[in-house]
């Protein structure tokens, strides 16, 4: 049996033509070997898996080759290249700094440096992971890294290029490659399936191609396990399967119940969606994601800016041209909102409920503010147009009141007639819903609601998610800060804002807010202290001297 070579080494480029996305670093290193242009010592830095390790090794190969070709590459046929091929040359090492990262091997880095090549004109040092280097190592390096022998030249290649002391930085060439696109991607996974006679669906190569996040190192080793699992047949469904992606369909299935307002549909399908083992912060990115690919696509300039199959690519646009552009700016600030509070909430799956009930809620106030209203049928039109039909004839009542409004014209919308009665409707609204009761399990929920809602306001946030919302009589609601400083500033601030959502949230408009203080204790068993008065009333106890100084003085407590 044939011993199996992974796809990252049997596919591994040998040349600077074949190395995917970095086109520009490879015609830049070939016109300085054209020119004779050559540095002492490079700086090769990105992200894993893109090819800093394969540069440096191709740019060595090349520069020691003893019979170029035309076009500069290596000839792969004289000792050099052969050597370098069989793992035995003696003029092109390999260090990996994460284990070889003390001022003694540097020490003897720096010796070894002095021994001129065997074959060749020059002894490359190709030091991996090169911010590994301990501090003292780096300084033990600078004098060599500065002014080595002729013969010798350096290429260091980094993941982390801000952990390189400056120092070093400033006596190497930078070279900075960058993360490998979607596309060169595919289609570079689509030659090796050509090559290997495995049949793949372009969808399923764009999903191995996005989990690589622009590794092609990463992608490769996903394709073979890919591989393994479908059997040299790979399909959209097997790789979702075998690498637990969730399916693009669930977010389009979703999208289609928030636009009809259907909350309940949306509450089945994430629960089918943690059925299935998916981590539910997770979900919510995924869907952030899928509101930022429709919003892009509704742009023609911005459709390029994604980054799936061509089939996936169609839903999207058609789906786009379906959703309101409001609707998308209003539901990113939700699931980006939802993601800000994941982490520090005591009931993620509640949190993320609660986001897709008002995803499913946007525009269903709104439905019908765009219907017309024709003269001689105001009270129809009006009640037509409304969700409450008390609070509709009573709006369309007063548009014919001349007490008022000034006589309609001929025709106008349901919008202005509202915009000109909003006294008249917020009083008939708090009659509505003036009293209607209410239980502590609903009045938490609405405080979770309310948590999500001034997500942006991260102080007002913070003190709301601490506290538990208790239910007193006569409507009352009682929460407790931990300080006086904190009651002063929500009451005099924030006060009417939480009133106002919980009425609407609530549907009413008796709400009383009472906030208490449960002052903190320190591990020492004192009271945290925060106001100045506060801390005048403490000093005074502990010295009544402070006092008689007060009033000797006049002064003020501030």
């Amino acid at each position: 049996m044939e011993s199996f070579v992974v796809s990252a080494r049997k596919y591994r480029p040998l040349t600077f033509e074949s190395v995917v996305g970095q086109g520009k670093i490879g015609v830049t290193l070939k016109n300085a070997i054209k020119r004779e242009q050559l540095a002492h010592a490079y700086l090769f830095c990105g992200p894993r898996g893109v090819g800093k390790t394969t540069c440096a090794r191709i740019f060595a190969k090349i520069i020691n080759c003893l019979t170029l070709t035309d076009n500069l590459e290596a000839c792969g046929k004289c000792e050099s290249c052969r050597s370098f091929a069989e793992n035995r040359s003696y003029s092109i090492h390999e260090l990996d700094a994460a284990s070889n990262n003390s001022v003694e091997d540097i020490r003897l880095l720096n010796e070894k440096v002095r021994v001129p090549p065997q074959i060749g004109k020059y002894s490359v040092y190709i030091i991996d992971e090169v911010h590994m280097l301990s501090s003292s190592a780096f300084n033990a390096f600078l004098k060599t890294l500065e002014e080595p022998p002729a013969h010798a030249i350096f290429i260091l290649a980094t993941t982390e290029k801000h952990k390189i002391i400056p120092t070093i930085l400033s006596r190497c060439q930078i070279y900075d490659f960058s993360r490998i696109t979607v596309p060169d991607i595919v289609k570079h996974l689509t030659g090796i399936a050509a090559k290997e006679g495995v049949q793949a669906e372009p969808a399923a190569l764009n999903v191995i191609a996005q989990k690589a996040d622009g590794a092609m190192r990463d992608a490769l080793s996903i394709y073979d396990q890919v591989v393994a699992f479908c059997d040299d047949n790979i399909t959209y469904a097997g790789v979702i399967e075998n690498l637990n992606v969730l399916d693009y369909e669930y977010y389009f299935k979703l999208t289609e119940h928030f636009l009809q307002h259907r909350f309940a549909d949306t509450l089945l399908v994430f629960d089918e969606v943690l059925a299935k083992g998916f981590d539910a912060q997770y979900f919510v990115a995924g869907l952030s994601i899928h509101f930022r690919n429709l919003l892009v696509c509704k742009e023609p300039r911005t459709v390029s800016l994604l980054e799936v199959g061509d089939v996936i690519a169609e839903h999207y646009k058609t789906q786009a041209a379906q959703v309101p552009e409001e609707f998308l700016f209003e539901a990113l600030q939700l699931t980006n909102a939802c993601e800000m509070a994941y982490k520090s909430s005591g009931n993620p799956r509640l949190l993320i409920e609660l986001t897709l009930v008002r995803l499913s809620n946007i525009g269903a106030e709104k439905k019908n503010d765009d219907s017309e209203i024709e003269e001689g049928d105001p009270v129809i039109a009006s009640a037509a147009a409304s969700s409450s039909s008390s609070v509709a004839a009573t709006i369309a009542s007063a548009t014919v009141q001349p007490s008022v409004i000034p006589a309609a014209p001929k025709s106008f919308s349901l919008k202005e007639a509202i915009a000109k009665q909003t006294v008249v409707e917020e009083k008939i609204v708090e009659q509505s819903h003036e009293c209607e009761p209410f239980t502590q399990e609903q009045l938490e929920v609405a405080w979770g609601e309310l948590v999500i809602h001034v997500a942006n306001k991260p102080r007002l946030a913070n003190a709301l998610r601490s506290a538990t919302p208790i239910l007193k009589d006569s409507f009352v609601i009682s929460f407790s800060v931990v300080n006086e400083a904190q009651r002063e500033w929500m009451q005099k601030n924030m006060a009417e804002e939480i009133l106002n959502f919980l009425s609407k949230a609530l549907h009413n408009h008796s709400l009383q807010l009472e906030v208490a203080v449960v002052e903190e204790v320190q591990p020492n068993g004192d009271t945290q202290l925060y106001m100045p008065s506060e801390k005048f009333r403490h000093l005074t106890e502990k010295y009544p001297q402070v006092q008689d100084l007060k009033q000797t003085f006049k002064l003020d407590v501030k």
